[in-house]
């Protein structure tokens, strides 16, 4: 009685709360269908995939961005290299330095008369509209939001009470990675766009892996991005009432234009410099892989809680391809949650005689600690199977730079991509984690390919990774079948920790707290 009287207040509560919210979306809005279009011959990206792609027929090529200041270096580039059109689709675009950074060129790139389409999640946009409407009034470019909140004041109550009226709409999210240039390249992976993905935030940055693509598979990429840029939850900027005046553009150019300057004098710019010249040529072709390249992703009516239809989804998908497993499986996920069925999955891998190895975020190194408690929990059944995990140590990033000599920050490290591998030769990149929220709530996307280069440079990223002085490898404590030890070196010793590494009593009590909650299928 206690439970169903305490359901029921919170339904009027929430009706109440929705009834306070007002729509600032226009019934008269007209949304403009658009499409990619189509690589031109005179298009310098175009030119250079060609010639690359000679010896290469019908296949695509791959060159992995694992180096944080290339993976910003090479959207720059792409940009500054555009002739005709960029496409972007992203969950997170933050406004710092370099989110700035990258704006500044898709104006500069606008100026010239390249057509831009912005795709944006809503949840990280929604009080922001004057910056997107100056933006969206460039000739040249054209922002849209989506799976919007229809009152645009933003803000914890603002937002607060909108989730509380339309939870099963608003709690599922964009989140995809693509920026696709001329028809002719392509960037997709784990990376949004923000300080702390590309090693410029001085609290926590993200390891994390993109992979930039040519050939075939790129037209895949931007069929997608149309799919989605003209869905029903594709809302464009300019749909929405005025809140608040637009910002003035050539305010906002100035601003871009002092972060740059501001960015040049900081170490980390001062590498972005040191750097930008061979990435811009050379380097910006690089090291390329070739393989057949498959792009997959959600369908964007994914989001729209009345349609529940398995062939919207990528993760069935994910799951034939991993079925071809024969010899191994290597995970990487931030956030890894594979509940019983996974469980089964993979201990059924292991008994076929696959090795199976995980590396996800340890409790130090991880943003959500609700997830890792939720992860926790199928450990030890796990490791009873014979699966290897490993976890990211908070410093991770840091020790890697001392060893290799280079000028470390204090920042702590927080795992971020999202890759696997089977076998010898076929390898997925994308944005989809390996927990509930990316199978049956978020729109994910990634590249799977058969290639056996592609699939030992990342095998060597895994092994790099996963050394001791990186990570802590988690085994079942002798004698049982439910505590885990956690076995790492540091300074040259063999170190034991009976408890999460690195944390207090209090935040292992609280993410343990948070079991209790019937939360998990929304991690």
């Amino acid at each position: 009685m206690i439970a169903r009287g305490l359901r029921t207040s919170l339904l009027l509560a929430a009706v109440a709360l929705a009834a306070c919210t007002r729509s600032d979306l226009r019934p008269d809005y007209v949304r403009e269908a658009s499409t990619s279009l189509a690589p031109q011959a005179d298009a310098p990206l175009v030119v250079e995939a060609k010639r690359l792609e000679a010896g290469h027929p019908h296949e695509s090529g791959l060159r992995l961005l694992e180096n944080p200041i290339d993976a910003l270096i090479s959207r720059v580039a792409l940009a500054d290299r555009a002739k005709y059109s960029i496409d972007l689709q992203y969950y997170i675009y933050h406004g710092d330095s370099t989110g700035k950074l990258l704006a500044q060129h898709l104006i500069m790139a606008a100026d010239r008369g390249v057509r831009v389409r912005v795709l944006l999640d809503d949840l990280h946009e929604v009080g922001h509209d004057p910056i997107l409407r100056a933006l969206d009034a460039h000739p040249h470019i054209e922002i849209r939001v989506f799976n919007p909140f229809h009152e645009r004041s933003g803000g914890a109550w603002g937002m607060g009470k909108q989730f509380a009226g339309d939870f099963s709409r608003l709690n599922r999210r964009m989140h995809n990675k693509a920026f696709i240039v001329d028809g002719a390249g392509a960037v997709i992976g784990g990376r949004n766009i923000g300080d702390e993905y590309f090693d410029a935030s001085g609290s926590v940055n993200f390891r994390d892996l993109d992979v930039l693509l040519i050939g075939p598979v790129v037209a895949e990429v931007a069929h997608v991005f149309d799919q989605y840029w003209n869905s029903d939850p594709s809302v464009p900027i300019g749909a929405f009432r005025e809140r608040e005046a637009t910002a003035d553009i050539g305010a906002l150019r100035k601003s871009l234009a002092d972060n740059e300057a501001a960015m040049r004098d900081t170490p980390f710019g001062k590498g972005l410099a040191q750097e930008a010249g061979d990435v811009r040529t050379s380097r910006a072709i690089g090291k390329w892989s070739w393989g057949e390249a498959t792009f997959l992703a959600d369908s964007p009516d994914k989001v729209t809680p009345d349609v529940d239809d398995a062939e919207l989804h990528l993760a069935p998908r994910m799951r034939e391809w991993l079925d071809g497993a024969s010899e191994r499986v290597l995970l990487i996920s931030p956030y890894f949650i594979p509940r019983d069925n996974g469980v089964d999955y993979l201990a059924k891998k292991r008994a076929a005689g696959i090795a199976v190895s995980v590396l996800t975020n340890s409790l130090a190194s991880t943003d959500a600690d609700g997830v890792y408690a939720a992860y926790a929990s199928y450990r030890p059944p796990l490791l009873a199977a014979g699966v290897t995990i490993y976890e990211l140590k908070p410093d991770a990033e840091r020790s890697r730079k001392q060893q290799h000599q280079i000028t470390a920050t204090e920042s702590a490290s927080s795992l971020h991509a999202k890759v696997i591998v089977v076998d010898a030769d076929k390898s997925f990149i994308g944005s989809m984690n390996l927990d509930p929220r990316s199978r049956n709530l978020n729109t994910e996307d990634g590249v799977i390919v058969k290639s056996s280069a592609t699939a030992r440079e990342l095998a060597d990223i895994f092994a790099q990774a996963t050394k001791p002085e990186f990570t802590y490898r988690v085994e079942l404590k002798p004698g049982s079948t439910s505590e885990v030890i956690w076995e790492t070196m540091e300074n040259g010793e063999k170190i034991l920790y009976g408890a999460a590494p690195r944390t207090s009593g209090w935040r292992r009590f609280k993410a343990g707290f948070s079991r209790v909650l019937p939360v998990e299928g929304l991690l």
